[in-house]
């Protein structure tokens, strides 16, 4: 028996409670794993909203918050390969268990060793942030040298696009709060505050004929300020907003497999990914951490410690 944060309806955070859930088991391709940490994700609270039912409309309630985790190994199904009882590991709960949780289910595809050197609270960042990151930027395939504006550049993909850009060398331009100006020029970015005004006259003059690339990670009318900077309409691309496709745009295409996991752990073992994690926190504290998260003023990653 597990204690988890979770829902039993979709709706705001008023929905929100925890309640004790029975260990469950692996099914075939999954593990069951001991969460040791748990990122916290936009993805997490827009679940819960019932605003992208495709991904969870069909688990029955109550449903647990989180989708991406780090922990040990506690048991695999018949058919899993590469992983075994006592591996530490990342992965997604792709299979609806959730991760704001004691133990969980992850599929076992998209699971993968963590490296010895790695520790469980960074482990933890790497399936949403890290990935979709790198699903970025791979899907864009930039040479180096070329511009890339990231919208929203203080958040957790956002930092993450912004260091994984730096390394295939490209120049990046980021808007955010002035609260994340440090974190984002840290990575060699330049930093346009979206609160001093005029924030697309001020990108037009960095970039006049546009930026070869525009990775956008807010939505709404922040994203239709920015999309006409993009040099051309397939070179803007979304990490949470399916209407970037009404602006000539597109979402970017997930993985959600083995290999990015394990690409990225090399990345933060290798010093060339720093997940930012400005803060952790015990699950007891899980909903402080997350309403900071739908606030949209969370600097950097924020992450659940099961151990505190």
């Amino acid at each position: 028996m597990s204690t988890a944060l979770g829902y039993r309806t979709f709706g705001a955070a008023d929905v929100q409670e925890f309640f004790d859930r029975p260990d469950p088991s692996p099914g075939p391709a999954e593990v069951l794993i001991r969460v040791a940490a748990a990122g916290i994700n936009p993805l997490d609270h827009q679940l819960r909203s019932g605003y992208i039912r495709e991904l969870n409309g069909h688990v029955p309630f109550p449903q647990v918050l989180g989708m991406e985790a780090a922990g040990t190994v506690l048991a695999v199904g018949d058919e899993v390969t590469g992983l075994a009882v006592g591996d530490r590991v990342t992965g997604f709960a792709l299979t609806g268990a959730g991760t704001y949780v004691g133990t969980t289910l992850l599929l076992a595809e998209s699971t993968a060793r963590i490296p010895d050197a790695l520790p469980e609270t960074w482990a933890a960042t790497i399936p949403v942030a890290g990935t979709t990151a790198l699903d970025v930027l791979d899907q864009l395939a930039l040479p180096a040298g070329a511009s890339l504006l990231v919208n929203g550049i203080g958040g957790g993909v956002g930092i993450a696009v912004a260091q994984i850009a730096r390394d295939r060398g490209l120049v990046v331009v980021g808007t955010g709060s002035a609260a994340k100006r440090d974190l984002a020029t840290r990575t060699g970015a330049t930093f346009v505050d979206y609160t001093a005004g005029d924030v697309v006259g001020r990108l037009r003059a960095q970039a006049p004929d546009g930026f070869d690339a525009v990775v956008d990670t807010v939505g709404g009318d922040s994203l239709r300020g920015v999309a006409p900077l993009a040099a051309k309409p397939d070179a803007l691309v979304s990490v949470g907003e399916p209407s970037v496709t009404e602006l000539g745009g597109v979402p970017v295409h997930r993985r959600l497999d083995r290999s990015g996991l394990e690409r990225v752990a090399a990345l933060m073992v290798t010093g060339r990914l720093d997940p930012n994690i400005t803060a952790t926190y015990p699950l007891a504290r899980a909903e402080e951490a997350l309403a900071l998260v739908e606030s949209h003023h969370a600097p950097g990653k924020l992450v659940l410690d099961m151990r505190l």
